[in-house]
């Protein structure tokens, strides 16, 4: 059994937030990486091996939403858990629709996103994990998710 802990990069704007997440998730026994933004996020993924992704969805130079869709995209399995502080249910319906595998709102309690985080580690599908090249995580290439507007899902939610 592999006993190196298991590596979260967390990527908020925040720099409280981002402590504070570090703070708990070590003491929990995992591994931290912090990044501050879409270029920082693929920075990281470029030199090191991640378990798992905590990432807000409003960035200052891109969407976490995006940046989860073109994850995916990559056909890459790393665990994404989406920290934000919208509220709406259907902004989580669509973080979830693009691949997020949890999700958490701000405010948010420390011990719950280490068991978030504990919870995907777990459930990862470590034998057919790929790693993402990050020259092909789009930083403008692919259309922006759009959060309100002709959405099925927004008009499901707002018809019932």
């Amino acid at each position: 059994m592999n006993s190196t802990p298991q590596r979260i990069l967390v990527v908020d704007d925040d720099p409280e937030i981002r402590k504070l997440l570090a703070r708990y998730i070590e003491s929990q026994g995992f591994r931290v990486l912090l990044a501050a933004n879409c270029r920082e996020l693929r920075d990281r993924l470029a030199t090191n091996h991640i378990d798992l992704i905590v990432l807000d969805v409003m960035l200052p130079d891109g969407s976490g939403l995006d940046m989860c869709r073109d994850l995916r995209a990559q056909r890459s399995s790393v665990p994404i858990i989406l920290l934000t502080a919208l509220k709406e249910d259907v902004d989580r319906i669509i973080g979830l629709e693009i691949g997020a595998d949890d999700y958490l709102g701000k405010p948010f309690n420390p011990r719950s996103s280490s068991r978030a985080c504990a919870r995907c580690c777990a459930a990862a599908p470590r034998p057919c994990r790929r790693r993402v090249r990050p020259s092909s995580i789009a930083s403008r290439g692919s259309p922006p998710i759009r959060r309100h507007g002709a959405s099925p899902i927004r008009k499901a939610a707002t018809s019932s």
